[in-house]
């Protein structure tokens, strides 16, 4: 398998990093509806534990990372039909899937949406 970053859950953390995915999206982008309503959907799930500044119980932290992480894989899609990936963006979806504890995932689904292999912030 590869290498990742082994992080514990962080859902507070995970939705700071879904506003920086939205901030990192580019302009060209920003008519893609579909990416668009991905990142909003995905910030709004997580607004509620940002703003509260801790991880909810672990049967609803559980459920919150599922629906966190296959809203990011849908992200993932929108940013390569959008061809709006780029380093920053793909180190912000390593970032998410790395506070879901999905590391592994993470390192390599961040690969689709910019982020340059060769990269020193890579695990």
């Amino acid at each position: 398998m590869g290498r990742s970053f082994d992080i514990p859950l962080n859902l507070p953390h995970a939705g700071r990093v879904a506003q920086r995915i939205i901030e990192q999206i580019p302009p060209h982008a920003e008519d893609n509806a579909p990416l668009m309503s991905a990142c909003g959907e995905l910030a709004a799930l997580l607004a509620p534990v940002y703003l509260a500044g801790e991880n909810p119980p672990p049967s609803e932290a559980e459920a919150l990372c599922v629906r966190a992480a296959a809203i990011g894989r849908r992200i993932v899609d929108r940013i390569e039909e959008a061809n709006a990936g780029h380093d920053r963006l793909g180190q912000c979806v390593r970032n998410l899937f790395e506070c879901l504890e999905l590391g592994e995932e993470g390192a390599a689904i961040s690969l689709r949406a910019g982020e340059n292999p060769n990269s020193l912030a890579r695990p």
